[in-house]
Parts: C-alpha cells; sequence; structure tokens
C-alpha cells in the first residue's frame, strides 16, 4: 500500500507499468474524413456486395487511384474485409490501388494498344515515342490490350477518350485541348428506334406470345451463339427454363478477344435493336432482372446504355432496376461467362469449375441465361423479321449471317456482314482487297484463341466446324489479315503474350504454361517437341478456355511456318 501522503491518483501502477497496450485495435484505422469522402460518392446508393466493383470505379474515376484509406472507408461502408477489398482491386487492370507509403500514379495515363492489329500498325514504335516525350511524373504510359478498335490501328486511351490511327502528334494536340471525355457517336435513340416499329414485337410477346413458339423460331433460323463458343441460341431457354425461379439473364459484352469489335460497331449505331432481343430473351425464361457486362474499354458505349436503360425506364417499357449495367474493368478473363459471373457479383474473375453449368448456378447461384451482344441483335431481327434472315442464305453449304471483324493487312479494315460460308478471299474481297504493296501470307480466324493459318486454306468456309479439321476455329470471327511484310512467329509470340498477361493465374497449366511459352518462344530457334509437349499439358489440363486454346498458335505456327521457327 502506498503510505505517501503526497501521492497522486496518477501515480503507481498506471504510470509506472510497462504494459503494451495500445489506443486503437490492429490493423488500418478508418480515417473520418475518407469515410465520408466515400459515403459522399455513394451516396443514396445501397451497400451492396455485388457492387463492389461499381463502387471501385467511382472512388478511381474521382482521385485517379485507389488510396489504402479510401479502401478502409469503402470496407466499413460494405461492412465487408478490407483484404477481400483489396484482393478484388488488385486483379484488375483499370484499378491503381496504392498503399499508404506508395506514391499514387500521375493524373494522367495513356494506354496503348500492343494487340497483333496495332504492334502491326507501330504500336511499339507509338509507345517509345511517347515514353521519350513526356515525363513520366506527369503522365503515364502504359501497354494496354485490345480496345476493340482494331480497324483504326494503332490506337490509344487518353484518359477515356480514344485516339484512332495514332500519332505523338495528335497526342499533342489533345493533350492541348485538355478533352480526355468519351466521344460520343450519333446513334439510333429510343425515339427514333420506336418510329421504325421498335418494342412493338416485345409488347406482342408479352400480351399473348409463346415462348416455345419464340424459340422454335430461334431455333429453325439456324442462330447459334456469337461469342464464340456456337452453341444453338434457342435451346438455352429450355434449359434455363428447366430450373426454378428466380432466374437472370446476363449480357456478355466483354468483347475482348483481339481482333473483336463487332458489337462496339453495333452498339454505337443501334442499341436498341441489342435491347429489345435482350428483352425477349428475358421474357422467354422469365427473368427476374437483367444484367449487362460491359468491358471498360467502351466508355461510350457505356455512356449511351446508361442513357438508353433510363429512356426504358422512363418510358414503362421496363421497371426500374429491371436492368442492370455493370463496367468491366479491365480483364479478359471476364469474357468466360463463369468469370463474368463472377465479377457481376463483386469478385475476382476467377472461372469456375463445371458442372454445375451457368444454366443452373448462374448469378447469385441462381438459373442463369447469358448472351452475346451481337447474339441478341439478330434475336430482335429474327422475332421482327422472320426466321428466314438468317435460314434463306447460304453459301458454300453454309446457312446464315457473320458479322467479321476485319483488320490487318487490307485497304478497308472494319466489320463486315457475310454469308456464313465465306472463305478468307471472300473477305478481303470484302474489305477492298489488300493494301497496297502487301501481299496475303496468313490470317487469323476467329483472334488469338484460333492461331494462325496460311494463305494457302484461302477456299474453307469460315463457319462453326468447318475449321475444326484444320485445328482452329471462328470464334468470335476476328479476322487479322497477315502480309509478306509480317513474321507468323512473331504474330505468335504477341498472342501468347496476350495469354500470358491476361491468365487469371487460377490454374498452373495456364499461369505457367504461358509464362514458359513466352521464354520458349523467344529463342532464336524454337525447341519444337518442348513446345508441343508444353501445348498438350495447357491445352488438356488447363480449367477453362484460355488456357485450353492459347497453345492454338504455336501448333499452327509450327505447322504451317517452320521455316521461321
Amino acid at each position: 500500500m502506498n503510505t505517501d501522503v503526497n501521492a497522486k491518483p496518477t501515480d503507481g501502477i498506471w504510470k509506472s507499468g510497462g504494459g503494451r497496450g495500445r489506443k486503437t485495435p490492429k490493423g488500418r484505422q478508418l480515417d473520418d474524413q475518407a469515410w465520408a469522402e466515400v459515403k459522399a460518392l455513394l451516396g443514396d446508393a445501397p451497400r451492396r456486395r455485388d457492387l463492389l466493383i461499381e463502387y471501385l470505379h467511382l472512388i478511381q474515376d474521382t482521385y485517379g487511384h485507389l488510396a489504402a484509406r479510401h479502401l478502409r472507408a469503402l470496407a466499413e461502408e460494405l461492412r465487408i474485409g478490407m483484404a477481400e477489398i483489396w484482393e478484388v482491386a488488385t486483379f484488375y487492370a483499370h484499378f491503381d490501388p496504392v498503399k499508404e507509403n506508395e506514391t499514387p500514379p500521375p493524373d494522367l495515363t495513356i494506354r496503348v494498344c500492343d494487340s497483333l492489329s496495332c504492334e502491326m500498325a507501330g504500336s511499339d514504335a507509338l509507345i517509345a515515342a511517347l515514353k521519350a516525350g513526356h515525363d513520366p511524373k506527369n503522365i503515364r504510359v502504359l501497354r494496354a490490350p485490345c480496345m476493340g478498335r482494331c480497324d483504326t490501328a494503332p490506337v490509344l486511351e487518353i484518359g477515356h477518350r480514344h485516339l484512332d490511327h495514332a500519332t505523338p502528334e495528335k497526342v499533342d494536340l489533345v493533350l492541348a485541348e485538355g478533352d480526355f471525355h468519351a466521344e460520343i457517336p450519333d446513334y439510333q435513340d429510343l425515339a427514333a428506334y420506336q418510329a421504325t416499329g421498335g418494342y412493338a414485337k416485345l409488347a406482342q410477346l408479352r400480351t399473348s406470345g409463346n415462348w416455345e413458339d419464340v424459340q422454335e423460331m430461334v431455333l429453325s433460323s439456324g442462330l447459334r451463339g456469337l461469342g464464340g463458343a456456337g452453341f444453338p441460341s434457342g435451346r438455352k431457354w429450355g434449359f434455363v427454363r428447366a430450373n426454378p425461379g428466380p432466374r437472370y439473364l446476363a449480357v456478355n459484352g466483354d468483347e475482348g478477344e483481339p481482333g473483336t469489335f463487332k458489337d462496339r460497331h453495333y452498339l454505337e449505331r443501334t442499341p436498341h435493336l441489342k435491347l429489345e432481343g435482350m428483352l425477349i430473351a428475358a421474357w422467354a425464361v422469365e427473368a427476374e432482372r437483367c444484367f449487362i457486362y460491359m468491358r471498360d474499354e467502351y466508355p461510350a458505349v457505356l455512356h449511351i446504355l446508361r442513357r438508353e436503360i433510363q429512356a426504358l425506364e422512363a418510358a414503362g417499357i421496363v421497371a426500374p432496376g429491371f436492368i442492370e449495367l455493370r463496367r468491366g474493368a479491365g480483364a479478359y478473363i471476364c469474357g468466360e461467362e463463369s468469370a463474368m459471373i463472377e465479377s457481376i457479383e463483386g469478385k475476382r474473375g476467377i472461372p469456375r469449375l463445371r458442372p454445375p453449368y451457368v444454366a443452373a448456378v448462374g448469378i447469385f447461384d441462381r438459373p442463369t441465361l447469358v448472351h452475346n451482344v451481337e447474339t441478341l441483335h439478330w434475336i430482335a431481327r429474327i422475332c421482327r423479321e422472320g426466321p428466314e434472315i438468317l435460314s434463306s442464305i447460304e453459301k458454300n453449304g453454309r446457312k446464315g449471317l457473320r458479322s467479321f471483324s476485319v483488320s490487318g493487312r487490307v485497304a478497308q479494315p472494319g466489320v463486315y456482314l457475310l454469308p456464313a460460308g465465306s472463305t478468307i478471299t471472300d473477305i478481303i474481297e470484302a474489305s477492298g482487297g489488300m493494301a497496297p504493296g502487301h501481299q496475303f501470307k496468313a490470317y487469323q480466324p476467329g483472334g488469338p484463341s484460333s492461331g494462325l493459318l496460311p494463305a494457302s486454306l484461302n477456299d474453307v468456309p469460315l463457319d462453326f466446324d468447318t475449321l475444326q479439321p484444320h485445328d482452329s476455329f471462328i470464334g468470335s470471327a476476328a479476322v487479322v489479315i497477315l502480309s509478306d511484310k509480317d513474321s507468323a512467329r512473331q504474330a505468335a509470340l504477341n498472342m501468347l503474350r496476350f495469354f500470358e498477361s491476361e491468365s487469371c493465374g487460377q490454374c498452373t497449366p495456364c499461369r505457367v504454361g504461358c509464362e514458359k511459352a513466352v521464354k520458349l518462344m523467344q529463342a532464336p530457334k524454337w525447341d519444337a517437341e518442348l513446345l508441343e509437349e508444353l501445348c498438350e499439358v495447357m491445352a488438356d489440363a488447363s480449367i477453362c478456355g484460355l488456357g485450353q486454346a492459347a497453345p492454338n498458335p504455336i501448333r499452327l505456327t509450327m505447322k504451317h511456318f517452320p521455316e521461321e521457327i
């Protein structure tokens, strides 16, 4: 007992003890100012876990990066762990998470596409010139995968503004203007679409339609999934309806396969044709909600869809909230339907193991119908004009129409609607022939996943099932033309570098296989035996189509261009 009459109440063990107590809980502390800023950004929006990526976009767009203090505040608002938010923020290429002791990126970022068409058009030299001409403290210059503008290569993005046929001089002009917002093209809005009879078919079906009759009409047209898989479109409806509700519909607008730009082409012109097709499909499966997942590389399309969805709600064609627009964040893997669903749920875009399939266990574990943008375009036209719009067109024994995204060494790159049985000769002819001074050497028929075919295979109909005998496939019909000025070996390396960068890393055969392939392909002479062994493992053991198809550029280059390796 302390008998010192002069002792103060604060003396004793409280003052002299050697404990290691703390004033706060362990871990990052909640910053009140950051919390207030995040609350202001979210406003009255619901604090839902599945909206995490949307909220990360809000912070990134406002501050130019994702500061740890803002992520901690977002974790508080959503009542989830900081680690969960951090793993999502670091998965996507368009987010810049910054820890407390790190320097944020510059206010302005220039992303330069380095995919095959842009590389052929000189993107490497463009990147070098931009890096040499700008202070990295003020302007960040990054390599980026395909931006879906291959017809105007080389392409870059300053902020959210795309620059076609880009040059350092054009960049300087845009920097001087200071306008880095997306340029919105002229398009057919709701009033113009309704003036042509738009949404009349949807109204009639909602009143007195039979979904099985519509499904039969779509099947009789021969329409197959146009995202790359080629599954008969109408048949999906029955699979989804066979499962108890609630059911959802998801539109896969993550058109990330390099060389593909058909979906952007159509959405920037006639968005309501796709929206009506989506609503017809949603009616057919009695979907309670529609999710449109659109890649972040398409800011103009995102702007158009936001505006036109609001117009649909104002017109009473859909109830408020029936259509949810979700913005991707730079991840090619999210074009795989289960990875897209993970992203819609606000998670990393990691493909799911299947079965179960998304028709039974999709968004929020509910039955989900997934359609590609161009598929919905044709569903609307079939319902309005009849199945003959596709089934009556025949070429080389194939029926229907295909939208070919054509780029590379042709005189007039662009989107060409041609009969499904068209050959590469037909496609080059439709594109104005070869570019002046170039002779046809090789082509990529359906994006990097389809590999490279030689000019000698110029009589093969480019359609589903016709390219498999040649170890390739049509996929999304992303056609890139190579000439005698190009190296097949270098093109294959470009494709594998893309896969290496975009692999989600979930499975070892894909993650490590792509990395090892890139290293082996950079050797002066390819070790064909070792590369084939690697390709076999990747194709057989990878979880999803990325790793399974990544070997195609290697195998077809070794098969058709052995003199280059």
